[in-house]
């Protein structure tokens, strides 16, 4: 169990040579913050096609960046945000695994650019860029888009997996079910972990029912590198790519407000939102070079932080050499993989819900005024091209889903009429 600590106590700690017994203290309470966010951490990579050990990988070396960056000031730990999913499963099956990591690079980049625009103009500069209005419909569409796919996977095939159709329901409401059950009622540290509650029950199910494939486990070998998968560069990913950044920056911004919040130290001053911004950037475009997800912030490490009150940045290193550590496992990621497609499926409803209500509830917190004729314009069209499906076809280049619902915000939100005061 991690021992509360108060912020006091804990900064002086930070600043003197500590004792051998804190020293052990904060390896094992670095595995367990890795614990807390392993199955999110996990999760994008074996819906998107990436390879899960190559996740761990780039994880703890972003979050390594990140320390750099930062001076070691902020104590979070990076993976892969959520809003990615769709955006990524889109590119690599349009345009294949490592073009679409050359997209990944470029997006570090607009990370970086923002850092730069943070540090010129100030903190209040996204704000200006990206307001509610913006922001909240483009995180809506990035989880109801991808509604039908999560019923998809929930449902099963049978055809793909050997079991009824009742049964790979029965497997992947259970994992729904037990998702929503810890992420409701669960206390203390069990509330962080409501996704690998939901598999351990999905995949302790579909053992029962016969559909997990023990062989590739046992045949992976315990040490193994990770396949790390090296990019390609095509303009075409990288322009769809380049958008997709709008929603994780706010999503940064808040966890760095959130963090600062908890442990009562204004980061957005020292070390500055532009460094913390420029610690996301190169991370991700680190990430992207050797075949991993982006890296950015990450909720459930806060949430974490908030629980334990642990402040220490360095019990993120020792998170992060965990997970560099895991990733040369080679039987972990091959039992990653053999979990089935239902289990993800029955989370994934739940997980793109909330997405979705995430900018439901961005709208509503910022009390944006949709009886306001430029709001209402600018939630409905982002809404129905992002749901719909809109295309724009320029012959050997197509605008459409995330990366047009982000232009077309961003546009309208700059040329329309303010209403006066």
């Amino acid at each position: 169990m991690t021992t509360n600590l108060t912020t006091k106590s804990q900064s002086a700690d930070e600043n003197s040579t500590p004792p051998a017994s804190n020293s052990w203290h904060d390896i094992f309470t670095g595995a367990q913050m890795l614990f807390v966010a392993f199955g999110a951490l996990v999760l994008v990579p074996l819906l998107t096609g990436l390879n899960p050990n190559v996740a761990l990988f780039t994880a703890g070396v972003g979050t390594l960046i990140f320390q750099l960056t930062t001076r070691g000031k902020v104590p979070v730990f990076l993976a892969s945000s959520f809003a990615f999913i769709a955006p990524i499963s889109f590119g690599v099956a349009q345009w294949g695994i490592s073009a679409t990591l050359g997209g990944l690079v470029a997006a570090g980049f607009v990370f970086i650019f923002f850092a730069f625009l943070v540090k010129i103009n100030g903190k209040h500069v996204i704000d200006r860029i990206l307001p509610p209005v913006v922001t909240g419909p483009i995180i809506m569409v990035i989880g109801l888009s991808l509604a039908p796919e999560a019923v998809k996977m929930a449902m099963g095939t049978k055809s793909q997996l050997p079991a009824e159709h009742y049964q790979l329901l029965i497997i992947s409401m259970a994992s729904l079910l037990t998702t929503l059950i810890v992420a409701i009622w669960a206390k203390g540290f069990f509330k962080l972990i409501p996704i690998i509650s939901g598999i351990i029950v999905g995949y302790a199910l579909s053992c029962l029912y016969g559909i997990v494939n023990f062989q590739p486990i046992i045949d992976a070998p315990w040490f193994k590198l990770p396949d790390f998968t090296f990019p390609e560069f095509h303009w075409q990913a990288i322009l769809y790519m380049i958008p997709i950044v709008i929603a994780p920056t706010i999503e940064h911004v808040g966890d760095i407000m959130a963090i600062s919040a908890v442990t009562g130290k204004d980061y957005t001053r020292s070390p500055g939102l532009q460094r913390t911004l420029l610690g996301d950037g190169i991370a991700t475009s680190a990430a992207g070079l050797l075949g991993g997800p982006p890296c950015i912030t990450y909720a459930e490490v806060i949430g974490a932080v908030t629980l334990t009150r642990n402040f220490k940045t360095r019990v993120m290193t020792w998170a992060a050499v965990w997970a560099i550590l895991m990733s040369f496992v080679g039987k972990v990621g091959a039992f990653l993989n053999s979990i089935p497609t239902v289990v993800m499926g029955g989370i994934m409803v739940l997980l793109f819900g909330s997405i979705a209500s995430v900018g439901i509830n961005i709208l509503i917190k910022h009390k944006v005024d949709l009886s306001v004729a430029r709001n209402m314009c600018i939630v409905s069209l982002v809404l129905v091209f992002g749901i719909g499906g809109m295309i724009f076809d320029f012959g050997s280049y197509t605008l459409q889903g995330i990366s047009l619902c982000g232009i077309l915000a961003i546009i309208l939100n700059l040329i329309l009429p303010r209403q006066a005061k």
